[in-house]
């Protein structure tokens, strides 16, 4: 394989790094992953460190070192597994670095595969299907339905206008609450808690709690514990905006 300029080689490996941690992938994945990368290219002695707000590479012997920060995180599993396949396609010399590279900086700039109405539609889906698994009825299907996808809705929404942490967490959970509420209260709905549970459940980050724990049985301490750290924030918000409802209307 041709040499490749070590400023493009780090361009590179970060930004792929970048869409893995941007699109919620563990630490020690995305680490392998970069230095893989750097590896294919014909660098060996390739160090990277990666945290939940930042990335760090640089290459050993060589003063060049880059950082890429981290502004926000979300859950795009296909773009993980599309840097995933792409770096596995550049080790068996599949793809040629400038090919492998381009490809890179044009998943950057993809829209998320799938479109909002459909999310929407999806965490209704969900609320309503895991109220029933938690043991409520047939009864609150389709009001679970309604107040999980309200609440997904109100989420996203909060979280463009106000870009503030855990906020559109607990305004979304305030919306639940207040929905069930006023579902049971109309007799559309007939357990509140049902509702309830099955509605939040989108919004519970189940994700950032398994890759906190997989970080740090990997030995990422530091970055398994923020990540750790961020979903018992997150899971504070929704609770607090359900308490309130409680508190005020019970």
């Amino acid at each position: 394989m041709e040499k490749v300029a070590i400023t493009e080689l780090l361009d590179t490996c970060l930004t792929a790094g970048k869409i893995m941690t941007e699109s919620g992938s563990e630490v020690y994945r995305v680490e392998d992953t970069m230095d893989r990368i750097a590896e294919s290219a014909g660098e060996h002695k390739s160090t990277s460190y990666v945290t939940a707000t930042g990335l760090f590479m640089g290459i050993k012997g060589s003063p060049y070192t880059q950082l890429e920060n981290i502004n926000e995180r979300s859950i795009d599993l296909n773009k993980v597994a599309e840097v995933n396949q792409l770096s596995r396609q550049l080790a068996n010399k599949e793809l040629s670095f400038p090919i492998f590279a381009e490809s890179i900086r044009n998943l950057a700039t993809v829209p998320p595969l799938f479109s909002m109405p459909l999310k929407i539609f999806c965490a209704g889906a969900v609320s309503c299907t895991l109220m029933y698994i938690f043991g409520g009825s047939w009864v609150d299907f389709l009001p679970t339905f309604l107040v999980g996808s309200a609440g997904y809705a109100t989420h996203r929404g909060v979280k463009k206008l106000a870009p503030l942490r855990f906020l559109n967490d607990f305004v979304a959970a305030f919306v639940i609450g207040l929905l069930a509420y006023l579902m049971t209260t109309w007799q559309f709905g007939h357990e509140i808690d049902h509702i309830i549970i099955g509605a939040v459940m989108p919004l519970v980050p189940g994700v950032a709690i398994t890759n906190s724990f997989r970080d740090i049985l990997a030995g990422h301490l530091l970055s398994g514990t923020a990540r750790g750290t961020e979903a018992v924030f997150s899971a504070a918000a929704i609770g607090t905006g359900i308490a309130i409802v409680f508190k005020l209307f019970y």
